[in-house]
Parts: structure tokens; sequence; C-alpha cells
């Protein structure tokens, strides 16, 4: 690192030190916390990648684009940490130039770091990340991750880590770092810290924030302090104390606000004048990633002032009369067994059906498995003139939002007007709105719809298919309906382990060693006739890998592997989709690689042509050792070979249905071919 890198992360450190050095003398820290000044505090560079250094003069921990040479990036490993109650990350960091810095959490007895907070915005100070780390009974390890992109200028920099116990969102603005709250900037009106050494507050001496009119010239000034996303699903009690004494028709507000921007109020003062600090209390629910957010707004400079403190958390209901958190799991079903809690409008119509289809060249199987059940509308019994077929589902309390998802397939309607719609019912079984009907013409793969819905009244959905005309009516299926609480659009703040190729290959690797092609990532259908899916099996539209065998010769191979996984005490449940057909489809092998052992150790195995439909597999196995999966397809004797994969998920634990686990089936045709 060059003179001039020195004296400017120096110069920083200088500046901030007052504020920053003492961060949290009057809290609690936990292990894993440091501010290396005088040493990394257990934590360690992972040798498999480029190098942190410490900054002696400037108390800090870096990885420079400069020093990185060939490597991509640098991981900083923490010590094991047994912390089982909940707790918070607070980590202040910088980025210089260009580059992204990845906090990771590593549990033990798994084989996966799984990314909980990212960042690659650069800033000319030091910011401040505030991360949830939910109660776990399993040790575990955090990881940062730094990149700095090639070129002169970019780095990465941790001044520290500070790990504290309680929730990211608790706050008593004793700290300079106010617990990670953002202020939106407003050049007249604007949250600040009050209250000094000697002055009292609600119940001791100390701080607080509060926001004053005096400079308000507009009206409807707004203020707005806002507390770092929650990261993980949290529901509970937020208490806080305020003051406030504002005239009439000035506004003070508390929010929750979503990762979509949507704000909605969670509690307002009843009062414009208190004569003393107090205590509020107010249930939450955070299933999604969500901020709370203060909000004042002044009408003139003489509005008044509200002051705030002691922000807390607790994971029990304030209220008794909370409603606990419903589970909208119940309007689940992949119809496998049953009808689950779904029923027709009458008994005795048995408009709608439970049908399977055995794997084969010519019909889609169900969407769950490829082999299992579904719900089939419009079967030559029930399609007849002026048919009509509801299948009503459970019903669900109002005022809450709701996320619905399901699959349908389409085959052989000339006209598909009224081949599917979804309607929300009351509980009246009075329709109150139309919320999706089938616009598109695709036939014979299954496409995913989602829809988000908010009824004030308890309701339930409703799918209908109608036939007018015998002769431009065909089959109309559903299959694995989930509703699931907030939008569609919002991700679950849970651990991800799967992957669907939606966003990119997620750290997969191409062999360039041991084959002679590549997997492609691609969406629609492949581009030969007769081989290969119509569409991905996550939504129908979007991306999967799969191998063109036009590209390929007989006997060719393609290998797609995991990034490094870590060894685990426990059984792993591998479960992903795979797609063959085509009358001269080749080989599907999932090996297990590790430097110990001089062979790669096969798993599972399927060859020739299978079915038309996505097939699930589901294959358990066990190492202890860092090691990889590997997807290997070999094409057979003709261009009807492509092989595609998608959806694939790591679960710790036994599979459900190990019995799809052998290590190989299908036609021995072309296998002793193709190895050769």
């Amino acid at each position: 690192m060059n003179n001039n890198n020195d004296y400017y992360y120096y110069s920083m450190c200088m500046k901030y030190i007052t504020l920053l050095c003492g961060l949290i003398d009057a809290q609690e820290l936990l292990p894993g916390s440091c501010n290396f000044e005088l040493s990394t505090c257990g934590y360690i560079s992972d040798p498999e990648f480029g190098g942190w250094s410490i900054n002696e003069e400037g108390h800090l921990i870096m990885v420079d684009s400069a020093i990185m040479q060939d490597q991509e990036r640098a991981v900083l490993v923490s010590p094991v940490l047994d912390q089982q109650d909940w707790s918070c990350v607070r980590l202040v960091y910088q980025i210089t130039g260009r580059g992204c810095l990845h906090l990771h959490l590593r549990p033990h007895s798994d084989n996966f770091d799984y990314q909980i907070w990212t960042a690659d915005n650069a800033s000319d100070s030091w910011l401040i990340a505030s991360v949830d780390l939910a109660n776990s009974t399993i040790p575990y390890q955090i990881l940062l991750e730094g990149r700095p992109e090639l070129g002169l200028g970019n780095s990465v920099a941790i001044f520290e880590i500070h790990i504290v116990p309680g929730y990211c969102i608790e706050c008593n603005f004793e700290e300079h770092h106010l617990c990670g709250y953002s202020n939106t900037w407003n050049p007249n009106v604007n949250w600040y810290v009050g209250g000094v050494v000697g002055e009292q507050e609600h119940n001791q001496r100390g701080h607080y924030m509060y926001v004053d009119s005096v400079y308000a010239k507009h009206f409807q000034e707004v203020a707005k302090l806002t507390s770092p996303m929650t990261t993980v699903p949290m529901a509970g009690c937020l208490t806080f104390y305020y003051q406030r004494d504002q005239e009439k028709g000035n506004i003070f507000s508390v929010f929750t606000k979503d990762q979509l921007g949507h704000y909605e109020e969670i509690w307002r003062p009843e009062v414009y004048s208190t004569a003393s600090w107090i205590l509020v209390s107010v249930d939450i629910k955070a299933l999604h990633p969500l901020e709370v957010v203060f909000e004042v707004a002044f009408n003139s400079a003489h509005g008044g002032y509200v002051g705030i403190d002691d922000i807390s958390f607790s994971p029990e209901f304030c209220h008794t009369d909370t409603e606990p958190t419903f589970d909208p799991s119940i309007a689940n079903c992949d119809f496998e067994r049953d009808l689950c809690l779904y029923h027709e409008e009458r008994a005795e119509t048995k408009s709608w059906i439970r049908a399977s289809v055995k794997a084969n060249a010519y019909r889609s199987g169900d969407h769950t498995t490829g082999t299992g059940c579904f719900l089939l509308a419009n079967t030559h019994y029930t399609s007849r003139l002026g048919y009509v077929g509801r299948l009503h589902g459970p019903f669900l309390p109002g005022n809450l939002k709701y996320c619905l998802r399901f699959y349908y397939l389409l085959h052989g309607f000339r006209k598909v007007d009224n081949a599917l719609s979804l309607y929300i019912y009351d509980e009246h079984n009075v329709a109150q709105e139309k919320v999706w009907s089938l616009a598109d013409m695709s036939r014979d793969m299954w496409t995913q719809v989602e829809i988000t819905y908010r009824k004030p009244m308890v309701s339930k959905v409703v799918f209908v298919s109608i036939c007018k005309n015998f002769w431009e009516c065909g089959l109309v299926a559903i299959d694995d309906i989930t509703v699931s609480m907030g939008d569609c659009q919002i991700t679950t703040g849970s651990l991800s382990r799967q992957c669907d190729f939606e966003s990119g290959v997620c750290g997969y690797i191409q062999d360039k060693t041991g084959d002679k092609a590549d997997w492609l990532r691609v969406r629609g259908h492949t581009p030969t006739f007769y081989t290969g899916p119509r569409g991905d099996h996550t939504s129908g539209v979007g991306y999967f890998m799969y191998i063109e065998a036009s590209l390929m010769r007989p006997g060719h191979k393609a290998r797609l592997l995991t990034s490094d996984l870590w060894g685990s005490s426990s059984t792993q449940c591998l479960i992903f989709y795979y797609h063959m057909y085509g009358s001269g489809t080749g080989i599907l092998s999932v090996f297990l690689h590790h430097s110990s052992r001089e062979q790669d150790m096969l798993l599972w195995r399927r060859q020739g042509e299978q079915s038309i439909s996505w097939m699930r597999a589901m294959v358990e196995y066990h190492c202890d050792a860092q090691h990889q999966i590997i997807f290997e397809a070999i094409r057979g004797p003709s261009l009807l070979s492509d092989i595609a994969i998608d959806d694939i998920r790591f679960k710790r634990g036994l599979c459900e249905d190990p019995g799809d686990g052998t290590s190989y089936s299908g036609f021995s045709e072309y296998f002793n071919e193709i190895e050769n």
C-alpha cells in the first residue's frame, strides 16, 4: 500500500476516532467484536483467497486491489461463536472506488455460507451497517468478503466490528453511531441528539432524539428517523418513550417501510402535548425485511417539537388481544394425497379431479415431482356446453396482505378466454374481485402465477374454468398452490440454500479441464425440436441450465461444479429438477468430489429419455470434509440429446423421499457407447 493511502486512512481514522473508538462503553460487547487496534481478535484471512491486512497507524483492517494480485476476493473469518440469544452485528466500513463487501453466516453442521448482508456503495466517510443474527443453538462463524475491483484506488476497509445483545432496531441513543438509525436530511427540520450529562430525561441522565419546528418554512415539512433494515423475520412488541408539544394539525406517526418502499402506519398519538415522557407499546410483525420510521411533519415554525428515546423490542406481543401470527400455509396444496382444504362448489359435480400422468415423452406430469398428482378440469366427462367448474379454497383472515402462487398447464384449447380465472370471494360466497385470468397461449408447460392481494374482510380464492363450446375446450390443470404473508415481490429474510438461476449461476463453476463443453444458462425453449424443455421449472418463463447437443459430439461431457462446500457431521439432502427428453438422450450424473479421494463418488445417475416433464431428484449424502457436488451431462448418439437442470436446493437432514436416490436408472441402450 502506498504512503498516500496510508495517510488517507490514518487521517480518516483520526477524524472518527473520538466518535467510534469507544463505540459502546455502556453496552456489553459479545465475542466476535473487534476494533483491530492491537490484533485481529481471532479473525483470520482464508488462505484460499487474498489476504486482509491491518493498517497499524490507522487501526483498521483492509483489502486493497493493489495487493490482491490475481485474487478476486479476500475472506475474513471470525472465531467460532456460540451465542444462543439474539444479537446485532454493527459494522463500521468504507468502500473506496469500486468494490463490494459481503457479510456471510457459516453455521456449523452445515455445508454453506449464507450471505445475509451486502454493500457496494462507495463513500468518502465511514458507514455503519446493522445486521440481525437470530437466536440459534448451532455455533457459527461470520465471514467478511471484500471484493475490490481491479485498478488503482479500489479498496474495502473495516474500522470495527461490534456484536451486541438484542435487536438492531433497539437504541437508547447514548452512542455516537445512533445504532445505525439514519436521518433523511431536510434543510429546515431534522432529528437531532438532545440531552447532556446532568440533564434529566424520562428515567435517567442521558441522550434522546428530538425534532423542532423552529426552522420550518413550508407547509408539511417532514423529518424522518429510520431504523436499520431488519434481516430476519421478527414478530413481537416494539416499545419506545416519546414526549410531544405540538400545535393541532401537525403530525407525529410511526410507520413500517418494506423493501418496495411501501409505508404502513402502525401508531399515531392521541394527544398533542404531554407533560412527561410517555411509554408506547406497539405490536409489529416483520415477516419480511422492513424499517421502522419515526416521522414528524410541521406546518410552521411554531409547530412545536417531538422527542423519542429508548426504543426496544421483545419477541412477545405487548397486547394480549393481538392475534398471533397467522399461518397462511393452511391454503397450500400439491394435491399429492387429496384436495387439502379445497373443495368444489357442488360436491356431486366432480368438475375438478385429481389426476396423474406416468412420466413419458408425450404428456407432462405434475409440477411437484413429474410423477405425482395435480388437479384437472375440463376432462371428457365434464367438457360439455355450458360447463362451469369452481374450486373453492379455505377462508383466510382479512386485513392481511397475501402472496398467492400456483402453477397452471393448458392442453388442446382453441380459445383460452375462459379456460382459467381466479376470483376473491367473501364469507357469504359472493365474488368480490376477479384478480387474474389467463391471457397467454402457452401450451403443455407448467407456468407460475403470482398474485398479491389484500381484502378487509374474511375471504377465499376460487379457481373458475368455463367451457362454453365443446369443440373449443381443452384440458386445464393446476398444481402447487402456496400462500404466504406479504408481497410476492419481497423475498423472505430467511437463509436460502436454493439456486433457480434467475439472477445468475449462484457461484457454480464450469469444469474447464475435464470436459469438452459447457452448461448454458438460457430461458425459453431450446433451439432443437423434440428435445429439451419448453421453459424452466421455476416459473415456466425463467432461466435454467442445459447442454446443447448440437454443439457437442456423442460422448462429450459437460461438468458443472458447486463452489466449495463445507464438511458436515449431518446428512445432507440434495434436491434438484432435471429434464431429459429426446430419443438420443445421454447420461446425467451427480458426483461428490473432494481432494482425499482419487475418483469422484457417484451419488445419482439417469440415462436415456425420461419424460417431457421436469422430474424431481432427491439424493442423500454425507461428507465431513470440504467438497464439491458435480453435475455431469454426457451427450447421447444424436442431436436429440439436450439435458437440463433447475431449482437446485440443499437441505440439512434426510430426504423426505430417499427412494429417488438410486445410483442409476433409465435405458441402457447407449450406456457403454457413451461411456467409452
